[in-house]
């Protein structure tokens, strides 16, 4: 299995419109960050983990030529916004694309992006199954999808663990229930938003003592904003076996 890191930014990527910081005008690539998600490959299948506003670009620049399904993890914009454009797969595959979420997230999707679901099919509008996500292990062909319950402040969301790979975005507290289904993973990716206190996403420090705490080999650090500071300096104050994640980066899971 192979995962691609699409995009690592906040919900503003990096670099933010009209900021003149020294992270938004860095020459590094590591510091272009586009709305976080992730690009899964694996048991002939391909599956994106959200589709934020950036989708589109995403897959050109990652020159994803098929698409099986997308899985979300909560209905906010950054990570909903580019739903539309699977119309591009829709079309070189002759079908529909597998779309999983829980009946909150549908509700959504089904205000946001209206013309999808109404009786009268518009020619060349998205096309796509729902499959309802109840908090029960899926399969999407032989891989399998763990949920994991976080809270983004008062809101449940979901991460998911895939064979020894945990991806988590967006969160800020996780119950010792949801942990348990974790630990044991080889590979973690979790939020790091930013140094400075916020009221629903992990902070540097908290992220940090959230990985040592699983105990993961490795963990990969995204959801990451412009306020964290850049790639290259951040990434000397990390522990041993802590990253930060970049757009761009692949990781081979056994």
């Amino acid at each position: 299995m192979r995962v691609t890191f699409l995009g690592t930014g906040t919900s503003q990527g990096v670099p933010v419109i009209a900021c003149g910081c020294e992270v938004c005008t860095s020459a590094d690539p590591r510091d272009k960050r586009l709305r976080t998600s992730i690009l899964i490959e694996g048991e002939q299948k391909v599956v994106v983990i959200d589709s934020g506003p950036d989708f589109r670009y995403q897959m050109l620049r990652a020159k994803v030529q098929r698409l099986d399904a997308i899985v979300f993890t909560h209905e906010h914009k950054d990570h909903v916004a580019g739903l539309d454009d699977i119309r591009a797969f829709n079309y070189k595959q002759r079908g529909a694309i597998d779309v999983y979420a829980d009946a909150r997230v549908q509700e959504a999707l089904k205000k946001e992006f209206h013309y999808i679901f109404r009786e009268f099919k518009y020619p060349g509008i998205p096309q796509l199954n729902l499959h309802t996500l109840y908090g029960d292990p899926f399969n999407i062909g032989k891989l399998t999808f763990t949920p994991i319950e976080v809270m983004h402040y008062k809101l449940p969301i979901l991460g998911f663990r895939i064979k020894d790979f945990t991806y988590i975005t967006d969160a800020k507290t996780i119950s010792e229930a949801e942990k348990e289904k974790i630990r044991g993973s080889r590979i973690l990716v979790v939020n790091a938003l930013q140094k400075e206190e916020h009221i629903s996403h992990f902070t540097f420090d908290e992220a940090i003592a959230f990985a040592l705490d699983i105990g993961a080999e490795k963990t990969y650090l995204t959801h990451i904003s412009h306020r964290l500071g850049k790639h290259a300096e951040i990434s000397e104050t990390l522990p041993a076996g802590i990253e930060l994640a970049y757009d761009g980066l692949e990781l081979d899971i056994g």
